[in-house]
C-alpha cells in the first residue's frame, strides 16, 4: 500500500509565498512568519515598558 500522504518540497519562490489555508506548507510558512513578528513585539514591549506584556495591557 503506498502513503499519498507526502507533501512535496516547494521549489519555486511565488508558490512559497501564496496564501493558503489548511494544513499546507505555505500556511506553515506564514504561521512561523507571523509568530516570528509577534515575539519581536512582545520583546520590545518589554523593553520599552520595563513591565511584562500582561501588565501593560492591564490584564494583571
Amino acid at each position: 500500500m503506498q502513503d499519498t500522504t507526502q507533501v512535496k518540497p516547494i521549489t519555486d519562490p511565488q508558490e512559497r509565498n501564496t496564501w493558503k489555508t489548511g494544513f499546507t506548507p505555505q500556511a506553515e510558512i506564514w504561521n512561523g512568519r507571523l509568530a516570528m513578528i509577534g515575539f519581536a513585539a512582545v520583546v520590545l514591549v518589554e523593553l520599552f515598558s520595563h513591565q511584562g506584556v500582561l501588565h501593560f495591557w492591564g490584564l494583571m
